[in-house]
């Protein structure tokens, strides 16, 4: 063996050692020790992004968050996603009294880990500090937060909507705008979830002119960093628009009900089919508590039954999961929705039917997208694609799939998909969706680079959205539109310039 491996070998035997050593300093509270120990570490390893946010944590156990912020921002230099860096940092910036921009950091993390608990602790905490701190600005009404810790700021919140509903009573000429502004805040609600308060929070803040003055930090503006933080939810909220197709839903119950038809005669089948009409027109109305409190009514009744009542006795259990999971998702109890739709795809499964895992696997994929966990998602979508029947469904499942390659930055499989998708809804002659394939394929090849392909599929967009006479997906359309032709002047700039640089040599 050579002497450089073995100094090699020595080097990162000596760094476990420094590291076993200052992981055990730490939880015997020694955090003096622990940090020495991790700095003889980082001298054998500087880059080490273990090692720097294990020191991290030592400097704001003992009170030095300036070293803390140094040492997490050292970890971010060289992978910016990193999301034990981006807590440390939040953390650290909440220890110096930054809260606000701690508070952003908390979001950014939570945007990349939503399953990270430490992350919406962190956003709970730095919102409570920025009130306690400054007071809550005149301008923000921090409403609708669901958490049981803030049941009192809970029965506030609905002190206040009482308030805003006496108002709206007295002047009837603006009672429809506020109608359908509060309608237009429950769908968005229901789209981002837990989510939606962020959001909330976050124009909140904007408001606050005196919060936002000269609020900089290495010389990025909280403002800048909080309209970032909103133009994703943004487009998080577009994207979950388009993710629930009715129309699928609708096909479900007309396959349910064509069963339970051929048999009028049984009182079960007359009880089955009127229950399931209730259950889908309560969570059509946005009664989403009803139905599923209905639902989950009918799945004790039918449990009780004999397959001589009910023959298909184990598909209406299936469906009856499928029904309160989807109620479920759109009182943003995720979770659950996600325990109910699973039972649907076992019992799918075990009996062989595939239509009921076809819908299993549609609503599983669904939830998994919801809470940003795309591959998850994407697998439960890629798995159905065989059990797809119509070009329609296939349309908006191959744009799914490609949308949620495209939050993952795999941007060749994103245009694959969208492709995938631009083909069908070509058969479909569904203008929609061509509308919807073509921004997913156009917005793939801007990553790419690809600016004149971009521009073509852009043009073909613009074109379907003026059809559709949609003013907002035309202006939005315009806007990249005018980003990828940009985008084609700067790589001819470039090329010019390097013909320039080829001729002189």
């Amino acid at each position: 063996m050579s002497e450089e491996m073995e100094g090699d070998q020595a080097s990162q035997s000596s760094y476990t050692t420094y590291m076993a050593e200052g992981e055990q300093l730490y939880h015997k509270g020694e955090y003096n020790k622990a940090k020495d120990s991790f700095t003889a570490a980082l001298l054998l390893q500087p880059n080490e992004k273990i090692c720097l946010i294990a020191r991290s944590k030592c400097f704001l156990k003992l009170g030095d968050p300036e070293s803390a912020l140094k040492d997490a921002e050292t970890s971010l230099e060289t992978d910016q996603d990193f999301f034990k860096g981006l807590y440390q940092k939040a953390e650290a910036l909440y220890a110096m009294g930054d809260f606000e921009f701690a508070l952003v950091h908390y979001h950014r993390g939570n945007k990349l880990r939503p399953e990270f608990q430490g992350f919406r602790l962190g956003i709970q905490k730095a919102q409570e500090a920025i009130e306690n701190s400054v007071g809550t600005p005149s301008s923000v009404k921090l409403e609708n937060k669901p958490d049981m810790q803030f049941v009192s700021r809970q029965e506030e919140n609905k002190k206040a909507k009482q308030k805003a509903q006496v108002k709206a009573q007295k002047k009837e000429t603006k009672q429809q705008k506020k109608v359908d502004h509060a309608r237009s805040q429950r769908t968005e609600r229901q789209l981002l979830g837990e989510l939606f308060n962020d959001k909330e929070y976050l124009e909140s803040l904007l408001k606050d002119e005196a919060l936002l003055k000269g609020n900089t930090r290495n010389r990025v503006t909280l403002q800048d960093l909080i309209n970032n933080g909103i133009h994703y939810l943004d487009t998080r909220t577009d994207f979950w628009r388009q993710q629930k197709p009715i129309y699928a839903r609708e096909r479900d119950r007309k396959i349910m009900q064509q069963k339970w038809k051929r048999d009028k005669n049984k009182s079960s089948n007359q009880y089955i089919l009127k229950s399931l009409e209730d259950i889908d027109q309560l969570l059509s109305s946005g009664k989403a508590e009803a139905s599923c409190k209905k639902a989950q009514q009918v799945l004790k009744t039918t449990e009780q039954w004999t397959t001589k009542d009910v023959p298909n006795k184990e598909e209406l259990i299936g469906s009856l999961y499928s029904c309160i999971g989807n109620a479920q998702m759109d009182m943003g109890q995720i979770e659950a929705a996600l325990q109910n739709h699973k039972k649907d795809l076992d019992i799918a499964n075990k009996h062989e039917l595939m239509e009921a895992k076809s819908r299993a696997l549609d609503n599983i994929g669904r939830v998994y997208a919801r809470v940003g966990r795309f591959k998850e998602a994407i697998e439960a979508w890629e798995e159905k694609i065989p059990l797809a029947n119509s070009s329609l469904e296939k349309t908006w499942l191959y744009h799914e799939i490609g949308r949620c390659y495209l939050e993952l930055d795999q941007t060749t499989e994103a245009k694959d998909y969208g492709e995938k998708s631009q083909q069908e809804a070509d058969v479909t002659e569904d203008i929609e969706w061509q509308l919807n394939s073509s921004v997913l394929v156009a917005q793939a090849e801007v990553k790419l680079k690809d600016y004149k392909s971009a521009v073509i599929n852009f043009e073909k967009a613009l074109e379907r959205a003026r059809l559709l006479l949609n003013k907002d997906a035309e202006q939005a359309i315009l806007n990249a539109l005018e980003d990828a032709k940009r985008g084609i002047e700067e790589q001819l700039n470039l090329d010019c310039n390097d013909n320039d640089d080829s001729n002189i040599r």
